[in-house]
């Protein structure tokens, strides 16, 4: 019963440890994708602008 209660308390520190560990400062690849990810949500809106007026100059 105690080897249980002690595999137990290990395993919920294991658990804890690696959440934490989840939780640091974001390195340069994470900054980079995020910088990439922006720059992407902008060349998308710029093409659906693009597509917008070239409709409005078919008109």
């Amino acid at each position: 019963m105690k080897g249980l209660k002690t595999a137990g308390t290990l395993l919920f520190t294991a658990v804890l440890l690696a959440a934490l560990s989840g939780c640091e400062k974001e390195g340069p690849t994470e900054q980079t994708d995020k910088e990439v990810d922006k720059a992407m949500e902008e060349a998308g809106e710029q093409i659906e602008q693009t597509g917008e007026d070239i409709k409005e100059a078919a008109k």
